[in-house]
């Protein structure tokens, strides 16, 4: 696909960046099969093909609409379409570069512009996030159901090894997990405790940056990214192994670094080495599974949900069902587990409707499996999923620290 930029365009770097992703694009189609808005909508602009050609169409200098905006929204940025192309379009990043240029041509409703500034301003912000979220919790028994079931249940952390080990891995605390499910940390930290490993935090950390980036507030995403690699480099400097990631939509962003700042002279170095460091808790935990001791119990089945940002993001498929099958604890996929549940970070607050007609498509094939209890990878999926069931919906280490002796 040929695409002729504007002269204002091409003198960017990202317009560049836009202009060669596209012509990878052979608009073949593939992509429509497995992107779930355009299987939910049935409309090509919903689509992957489609969405091209909207971006396509601003870079060449037609003037961007509402509609245009809308359509660009409506993507959940899953990344499916990804794992889908045979020429390789790396589409999750031309459609952030495609709406930052949308979105400097069309103002946003006053209600949709708030509500955006609103979450670029609280979720990032730990300090912020979970004061609401307690006040929230304690007002859950006297909201109406359905509000209710947006507020996850309050849940406490379990105990956390004090250990010293020889061997240290840093440890992304995350910005809203640990106000949302502090276990997960916690049980992470108990797991590699018994194999030697000890958890390590930086002090001056934040969020990731992805909750920025993708509400089209780049330099805000590129901000959080320079802090946290400021935070994390004596640590690594000082031997740590790894950056642990137990969030799968953070391992996606940090891993992104190198890329992200490949361009600026005082980080591009740093931000490779901190990439390359990056692990998700799968990944880890995948080359320890030989070593696993389990209690004698008879483990039910899971039905497990690969977060998008695993599978289709960091390109990682297969370590979780094997962990789990080690540990004796049957794993099922659910009949469309390559298709995004909704949550997709914000999209489930900004497209509610959309979002909410994935998870229960996604629930139903959940619940097809049998299984009676459900695992995913990343906070987002599980606190999405959980609005819709009352089947326990947890992160797979925490299953896995109670199998584990």
């Amino acid at each position: 696909m040929q695409t002729t930029l504007t002269e204002l365009i091409q003198a960017t770097r990202a317009g560049q960046e836009a202009q060669a992703i596209i012509n990878r694009c052979v608009h073949c189609g593939f992509c429509t099969a497995t992107c779930p808005t355009y299987q939910l909508l049935g409309d090509e602009l919903d689509g992957p093909r489609g969405r091209i050609y909207l971006i396509k169409q601003v870079l060449e200098g037609k003037p961007a609409t509402r509609k245009t905006q809308l359509h660009l929204d409506r993507c959940l940025t899953c990344r499916s379409c990804e794992s889908t192309c045979p020429s390789g379009v790396e589409y999750g990043r031309l459609v952030e570069i495609g709406r930052h240029f949308v979105d400097e041509q069309v103002t946003r409703p006053l209600m949709d512009d708030l509500m955006r500034s609103a979450l670029k301003t609280v979720l990032p912000r730990k300090w912020l996030f979970e004061p609401l979220l307690k006040t929230g919790q304690a007002l859950r028994p006297l909201l109406p159901a359905s509000i209710a079931r947006q507020i996850p249940a309050k849940q406490t952390s379990g105990i956390r090894p004090d250990r010293q080990h020889a061997r240290k891995m840093i440890l992304l605390q995350g910005c809203v997990q640990p106000g949302m499910s502090p276990d997960i940390n916690s049980a992470t930290a108990r797991v590699l405790d018994r194999f030697g490993i000890q958890l390590i935090s930086a002090d001056k950390e934040g969020c990731c940056g992805a909750i920025r980036a993708h509400l089209n507030d780049a330099e805000g995403g590129l901000s959080d990214a320079r802090r946290n690699i400021d935070a994390w480099w004596s640590l690594l400097e000082a031997g740590a192994e790894a950056l642990v990631m137990t969030a799968s939509g953070c391992g996606s962003m940090v891993k992104d670094y190198g890329h992200l700042l490949a361009h600026d002279p005082v980080y591009a170095t740093k931000a490779q080495r901190i990439s390359a460091a990056t692990k998700d808790i799968s990944e880890i935990i995948f080359d320890l599974r030989d070593q696993f001791k389990t209690r004698e119990t008879d483990a039910e089945g899971v039905a497990y949900h690969p977060p998008c940002s695993l599978q289709h993001g960091q390109k990682s498929r297969g370590k979780v069902e094997q962990i789990l099958t080690a540990a004796g604890i049957p794993v099922i996929l659910c009949a469309d587990s390559h298709l995004c549940c909704g949550s997709a970070g914000t999209y489930s607050i900004l497209q509610s409707e959309i979002s909410s007609t994935l998870r229960d498509q996604k629930l139903q094939n959940l619940a097809k499996t049998g299984a009676n209890h459900i695992v995913s990878a990343n906070i987002g999926c599980i606190s999405h999923l959980q609005t819709g069931t009352s089947t326990p919906v947890q992160h797979w280490i925490e299953m896995l620290d109670t199998r584990l002796i």
